[in-house]
């Protein structure tokens, strides 16, 4: 297989017989050069498939109209409803998108990062995966005077912009509803507390559970990354409990997906024997049966926001980046998972 050298403008302008600046000034549709000039250029660039090099141009001008997007996985309704609105408005503003996705790997995180630097885009808007402790890289991009945003999962220690929802909030949100069903004993599977958003959603459950001086049990309380795989494994384990719970709040719509599926094939009766809960609103939680409670994070809108702050930081690149956070109210969609018929309250 024979390797076809890429076309240069040098290419060009050997062939037309005019000078490399010339052909450059004719691509650009620089007034200086004349339309019949132009014309030619073009023709024989078509010709020989000239491609421009969109890296040497942003490294001339010192920007590039890309913006990077890091997201855990785009295989979910909220990553990927964040995604489509970041893009509709950036895409009004000239900007373009370029989406990599961590799979929740602290190195392909930082591969993405290293990356999209080099690609030397004019900003980054992420959420962070959940083997991330080390934010040295996301501090490598703050040292390159690169904007950087983060969305659902951040650190409040990189002192940057965040949008996202109340998570403790929600969690007591969650609980209350639960306790207004008539439960009693209460589980939750979490994501792991290392994660400050999952961390925070353990706090709020821990202290709605004091709060309503309901026993807290240590073995109601489990951590896991959230898949279909850990609801079903932890629904699993919650279920051999001598004393099992009336209510179980999972911190991931997937993972409550997987609980529900173990719950089915054990004939519990849902919700009157054990209500669920999920987090994240998924389309799939108003389809299956019985449907899943779960809370909405308002994706749509933590997309734009994200987007918005993004321009705002280009439009005041003076001003040093701090923490500033945009906290969105969540709304509690309460399904027949939870709502309980028959318990006393």
């Amino acid at each position: 297989m024979v390797n076809k050298k890429k076309t240069t403008i040098k290419d060009i302008a050997s062939a037309l017989n005019i000078s490399p600046a010339a052909v450059s000034k004719a691509l650009h549709n620089d007034s200086r050069i004349s339309t019949k000039t132009k014309e030619a250029v073009k023709k024989v660039a078509k010709e020989l498939n000239y491609q421009p090099n969109h890296l040497a141009s942003a490294l001339r001008r010192g920007k590039s109209n890309l913006v990077g997007v890091i997201v855990p996985r785009t295989n979910s309704h909220f990553f990927s409803s964040v995604i489509q609105n970041i893009e509709e408005v950036l895409n009004k503003e000239g900007y373009n998108i370029i989406i990599t996705q961590s799979n929740e790997s602290y190195t392909k995180e930082c591969n993405s990062i290293d990356t999209l630097l080099f690609t030397q885009v004019d900003g980054i808007i992420a959420s962070m995966a959940n083997e991330t402790i080390d934010l040295e890289y996301y501090e490598k991009v703050k040292s390159k005077g690169v904007p950087l945003i983060l969305f659902d999962r951040g650190e409040n220690d990189l002192n940057v912009d965040y949008i996202g929802i109340n998570d403790y909030d929600s969690s007591h949100m969650i609980v209350e509803h639960l306790i207004e069903q008539g439960c009693k004993r209460i589980a939750h599977i979490g994501g792991y507390r290392r994660t400050r958003i999952f961390n925070n959603r353990i706090r709020g459950y821990v202290d709605a559970i004091k709060k309503h001086e309901l026993p807290l049990d240590e073995d109601l309380l489990v951590e896991s990354s959230l898949t279909i795989e850990d609801g079903r494994e932890k629904m699993l384990q919650l279920l051999a409990l001598k004393n099992r719970p009336d209510a179980v709040y999972v911190a991931g719509d997937y993972a409550a997906l997987g609980a529900l599926q173990v719950l089915k094939e054990n004939n519990i009766d849902i919700p009157n024997d054990i209500a669920l809960i999920g987090f994240g609103n998924e389309p799939f939680t108003a389809m299956v049966t019985p449907s899943i409670s779960s809370i909405n994070q308002h994706s749509a809108e933590i997309g734009k926001q994200a987007a918005w702050t993004f321009l705002e930081r280009v439009k005041n690149p003076k001003i040093k980046q701090t923490l500033n956070k945009i906290i969105l109210d969540a709304e509690l969609i309460i399904r027949d998972s939870s709502h309980v018929n028959n318990k006393p309250v």
